[in-house]
């Protein structure tokens, strides 16, 4: 099996699991909740910092659901999450979605949320997530597309940071543009019956914008994502400052907006 090749071009500064942690399965996998009961399995790939994972737990109790990502630094806290919420039907392991360390027809419902977009080849990690998968249960991935993004004001320096963001992804071997290939991708990994739909999450209130402006800006001068694009050539630091900047500057207007779009599919195994 082939083996990760891409670049985590976020990492997980405090500026990323900020915006991590605000996830529930209401706002980032609200396709799949009808799809969940109790009883079932569930596979989370790429579960981050647990709260996703946390809500597909109390979903499905007392159905057991195995969280995995690459690394034990995001694993710990996922799982202090899990405890936190006295939920003791979760695992969690590190695990290569291209190449999972689970048999056959292992689980109900395999679940990925924001993950295609990072990974080296995401049509070989639906097919090991559709391998994992019992027949008649479901697949579940969701990704933003960045090309997509609309926002207002106009301030340029967002597109800037646009252009930016993109090169440095590809570079890293990732697709960010992955919300509209979602569907493409899953019928090359061999899905016939696919039900794809798009969500958006939208900033627009005082606090959400303030929170979201806010998490850019320092995850565009503090996180791995900076350090990547300054080491790969691909901007200064001056650059960086000015980006996080406008984005602050964005974030105080009274009329700020901004819209994160995203593909989703479901794909009966």
């Amino acid at each position: 099996m082939p083996k990760e090749t891409a670049v985590y071009t976020h990492g997980h500064h405090e500026s990323v699991l900020r915006s991590h942690r605000w996830r529930t399965a209401a706002n980032s996998a609200a396709y799949l909740i009808d799809e969940l009961r109790p009883g079932l399995t569930v596979l989370d790939v790429g579960c981050g910092p647990g709260t996703i994972t946390a809500d597909l737990a109390a979903l499905v109790a007392p159905g057991r659901v195995t969280a995995v990502d690459t690394t034990e630094e995001i694993l710990s806290p996922a799982a202090a999450v899990a405890a936190e919420r006295g939920l003791d039907n979760v695992e969690f392991i590190t695990a290569d979605v291209h190449a999972l360390d689970f048999p056959d027809d292992s689980f109900d419902v395999v679940h990925a949320h924001q993950v295609l977009q990072h990974v080296g080849d995401p049509v070989q990690a639906l097919r090991e997530m559709r391998r994992v998968c019992r027949p008649g249960g479901v697949v579940a991935a969701r990704d933003s597309d960045y090309a997509a993004m609309a926002w207002y004001p106009q301030v340029p320096g967002l597109d800037h940071w646009l252009d930016l963001y993109r090169r440095v992804a590809r570079a890293n071997g990732g697709e960010p543009d992955a919300g509209r290939r979602l569907l493409s991708w899953a019928r090359r990994a061999g899905f016939t019956d696919i039900t794809p739909t798009a969500a958006n999450w939208c900033f627009a209130t005082p606090e959400s914008r303030d929170w979201w402006s806010g998490l850019w800006a320092d995850r565009t001068v503090g996180s791995v994502y900076a350090k990547i694009a300054v080491e790969g050539g691909r901007a200064s630091t001056g650059e960086l400052a000015e980006i996080a900047a406008t984005w602050r500057e964005w974030g105080a207007a009274d009329d700020a907006w901004f819209m994160v779009p995203h593909g989703e599919v479901l794909c009966r195994a």
